[in-house]
This record gives C-alpha cells, structure tokens and sequence, in this order.
C-alpha cells in the first residue's frame, strides 16, 4: 500500500486549519483516512473562546479515534460521537449555538477486505479510482448548488444558509448533523485508489481549470500529493487579475490525502 498526506497552510505566519491522517489498525487488513477543513469565520464575535485549530484538532483526533477503533459502527454515527465530543470539551466555557461557533468540513473513508465506507459533508472532496481507472468524484455539493449572484457575500452565506435547511450543513456543535452527510459503501474489489481533498488544492480544477478530477488524480500519482499543492500556489500567484480566484482569498490551506492499493 501506498499513502501520501500533505497539508500546507495557506499563509506560513498562520496557523493550518486543516486536519488530515491515516490510519492502519494493528489488527491488519484495513485502514481510514480523516480529513478535515476548518472554517474560517469572518471577523467578529463567535460565542467561543477557542480557535479554529483548536475545534479542528480536537475533532479529528476524535473522528480518527472512533472510526478505527468502532469499525462495525457507521461512520455517520462515528462522526456524531466525534462532534458530541468535542463539544462536552468547551460547552462549559462556550457559546455553542453561535452560528459562527467554530466548524469544519469532513471527509472520511474506511476500508477492509471486503468494503469501503464513505463520508463528505461540505465542500471537501474524496476521489476514488476504479480498477479500469475510471475516476469518480463524491462529493457533498449543496453548497455548490446555492444560487449565487454577483451581489452574493461570503458573509451573507455564512449568516443565513449555514447550517439551515435549504442551505449547507458543516460539523460543528449539533451531533445530528452527521446524519446529514453524504455516504456510501462500496466493494473494496471496486477501487484501486483513493485522493482525499480540501478546496484549497480542488482549486486545481474547480478555480483553475487545469483538468477534470480524472485529470487531477493522474497528477497526483505521477507527480506526488506535494506537487499539486505546488501547482496550486503557482497558479495562485499568477492569477494577479484575479480571473480565476475572483473574491476568493489569494491562497488557502491544502491538503491533500492520497491512498493506494
């Protein structure tokens, strides 16, 4: 097996905000991957003492916990737990039902002998490779699918489509959330690989168009999970008339995990 994790930070005098790992139990034979994606609230009050990093780390170091060492629970439920929590950790300090309480988004896979188990919620992406090396992207595309228009603010998004019916959901202090996520169980026959990404390297097709995800998960076997997070920043850099990033911010944190049988 082959496994790679990258995870760069968007501005080096910032902490990341991403979370990533692997895991491959004692007992042999199968393994999960856990990435995460803070959200960076906009500036103001967020009811919480804690920074992003903090949530996240906690989170996924719950999350990973769970998911390898509860393989016969389902991963919505292991995420479910995982958010309970890590918010018993700071409910008695906190404000957990500000909106802007922090929150991430989520992918997971797990795999055995036999299968393999998904998770997407928001706007993370996994990528899996058939045997014929057909490559499909699953995804949680809600937010994606919001009408936008010109006028349409991160802000306004943030305040009244997060985390509300007819928006887009993130993990943040309400457990039922897990069961709002995308998932999915696969035979383990049927995928050769597996790229785990946040939207800070899915820049390289959803902001730049370098390729479609077929095209991006090739890059990443010949080229190495680094070397597209190179690619991003490069491109990132010379889009000075901001055609492609538009209102986005100039760099994100990128994380890229990638799997092979």
């Amino acid at each position: 097996m082959r496994t790679e994790l990258v995870s760069e930070p968007g501005d080096p005098t910032r902490p990341n905000e991403d979370f990533a790992s692997v895991s491959l139990p004692a007992s042999g034979g199968g393994g999960a991957l856990v990435l995460l994606d803070g959200v960076t609230p906009p500036k103001g009050p967020t009811g919480c003492l804690h920074s992003v990093p903090w949530f996240v780390s906690r989170l996924g170091g719950a999350l990973t916990e769970l998911t390898v060492s509860l393989p016969d629970v389902p991963l919505s439920e292991a995420l479910s737990l995982a958010i309970a929590r890590t918010a018993d950790s700071h409910a008695h300090t906190c404000d957990l039902s500000h909106p802007r309480t922090p929150q991430a988004t989520v992918v997971v896979a797990r795999w055995s002998a036999a299968s393999l188990e998904y998770l997407v919620l928001s706007d993370s992406v996994l990528l899996v490779e058939a045997p014929d090396g057909a490559v499909t992207a699953l995804a949680d595309d809600r937010l994606a699918l919001l009408p936008r228009t010109s006028l349409t603010s991160d802000a306004f998004i943030d305040a009244h489509l997060r985390n509300k019916e007819g928006g887009f959901f993130t993990a943040a202090a309400d457990p039922s959330v897990a069961g709002l996520a995308v998932t999915g169980l696969l035979p383990r026959s049927s995928v050769r690989a597996l790229a785990a990404m946040t939207d800070g390297a899915t820049r390289w097709v959803e902001k730049f168009r370098e390729g479609g995800w077929g095209d991006c998960f090739t890059f990443v076997r010949k080229e190495g999970a680094a070397a597209l997070v190179g690619r991003v920043r490069e491109l990132e850099e010379a889009d000075v008339e901001r055609a492609f990033l538009g209102r986005s911010k100039r760099h994100d944190d990128a994380s890229v995990v990638f799997v092979e049988w």
